[in-house]
């Protein structure tokens, strides 16, 4: 009786993945085809009328809003026979899924799981062969999904995160100091960081072609452009360059060969001067039972991260949940003398780790 329960509960849970399945995917294609948007800025409409107005097949469109609406995510506005019903997106929901700007914007995690999809046979082959996908394999929905995820914490909270460390924040007020962002993505850490620190120059680094385009548009659109610069390059293959400081936000643990990496920052950077890591927030130790954010992120390392890592061999297989110790053995090996944590708490999901 009690492995009947048992199984019956571990049956529950898989249903109730599958739901959640469901609701991201239908995430992912609302958001793709800009039907949040235009519920959340044009206002309610029948599925005739979001038809027309984001140039999509009624009957899928009919198809969804009822989806969604059994669902809980969007509200019937006015109900009637099938093609009259009108739908409509409340503001707290709208803010979830349509806000580039705001923190509770996560519609990006659906399109970056979406963007998946089509890599599952490749990814199946990486799993048995130890090969990877790359983030250029994922495509533009991964890679601006990503941008998109991060950007609201470096546009609202980046800023008063590093204001509140005084030996960093003093580093970069100094006039003309330069500043190394490595794996700079689309630009919106280095965008950040130019808008804060005024008389500072920003470089950008970034191995991924797409998104340093994507980096130096956005940073012309932010009105930094005569701050900051962005290169594609390796970051491996950094000169000697004499920076007063250095980020990597979020991207040592993509790295094939983090090692290499850390150690050309650290030529980089002039004497005595400091690199920063944010890096995801995960337990000091893998446990069994682990938390919402543990699971979040062996997921993120499953279908995205560490395939990405093992892309390019020989890799150090990093994957997403990279614990503390890890990066300490990385920066050791770098060259690095001393790694410690800083005191930038409430800040996503990440951690802040200062590299001397």
């Amino acid at each position: 009786m009690d492995a009947d329960k048992d199984a019956a509960a571990v049956a529950d849970r898989v249903l109730h993945a599958v739901l959640g399945t469901v609701d991201l995917l239908s995430i992912f294609v609302g958001d793709r085809l800009g039907w949040y948007r235009s519920l959340a800025r044009e206002g309610p409409a029948t599925a005739g009328q979001l038809a027309v107005r984001t140039a999509t097949h009624p009957r899928y469109t009919r198809e969804w809003l009822e989806q969604q609406a059994v669902t809980g995510l969007l509200v019937v506005h006015r109900d009637g026979d099938a093609d009259e019903r009108v739908f409509a997106i409340a503001a707290t929901t709208a803010e979830v899924l349509t806000d580039e700007h705001s923190l509770n914007y996560l519609a990006p995690f659906a399109r970056l799981f979406g963007a998946t999809g089509p890599t599952l046979p490749r990814l199946l082959d990486a799993y048995r062969t130890g090969g990877g996908v790359s983030w250029e394999e994922l495509g533009d929905d991964a890679r601006e999904a990503q941008a998109d995820g991060n950007r609201p914490w470096y546009e609202h909270r980046l800023a008063d995160a590093l204001a509140g460390v005084p030996a960093v924040d003093t580093l970069m007020r100094a006039p003309g100091a330069r500043i190394l962002d490595i794996g700079c993505g689309a630009g919106w850490s280095a965008i950040a960081l130019a808008r804060a620190y005024p008389d500072a120059l920003v470089h950008g680094v970034d191995i991924d072609a797409p998104s340093v385009r994507l980096a130096l548009r956005n940073a012309a659109a932010a009105g930094v452009a005569a701050r900051s610069e962005f290169t594609v390059a390796d970051a491996a293959q950094l000169p000697e360059s004499g920076f007063d400081i250095a980020f990597a936000f979020e991207c040592v643990h993509d790295m094939p060969r983090p090692v290499e990496v850390l150690a050309a920052v650290r030529r980089a950077l002039r004497p005595g001067a400091p690199l920063v890591v944010m890096d995801e927030a995960v337990a000091e130790e893998f446990a069994p039972g682990g938390d919402d954010l543990e699971r979040l992120m062996y997921g993120f390392s499953l279908f995205v991260c560490l395939p990405d890592g093992m892309s390019s061999p020989p890799s150090a297989g990093t994957g997403t949940v990279m614990r503390q110790r890890i990066l300490r053995d990385y920066a050791l090996a770098a060259g690095f003398t001393t790694v410690r944590v800083l005191p930038i708490d409430n800040f996503g999901f990440w951690r802040f780790y200062r590299l001397d």
